[in-house]
């Protein structure tokens, strides 16, 4: 299991147009990976599940993985969100 901390830094948060980039993102990868927020967790590859969570603009979130690929998924992950989901 991997697990890292990032936050969300793009002026919509999580939602809508950039969730889709990430749960396309997230899928690319064998492993099972979640996203946490205040002690929620739900799975990065559901759109409904990171929806759900209402993250925001300046959100810490935690993605966690687990499986074959998932260091390389979690660190992905980070990059799309650090780059605010620019591609």
């Amino acid at each position: 299991m991997f697990m890292k901390e990032t936050m969300v830094s793009n002026q919509v948060g999580l939602h809508a147009r950039p969730a889709t980039f990430f749960i396309q993102k997230a899928n690319e990868f064998k492993s099972s990976i979640w996203v946490e927020k205040d002690e929620r967790r739900v799975n990065a590859k559901s759109l409904l599940g990171v929806l759900s969570l209402g993250i925001v603009k300046g959100t810490p979130i935690n993605l966690i993985a687990d499986g074959p690929d998932e260091e390389a998924a979690v660190n992905s992950l980070v990059d799309l969100i650090s780059n605010e989901f620019s591609e």
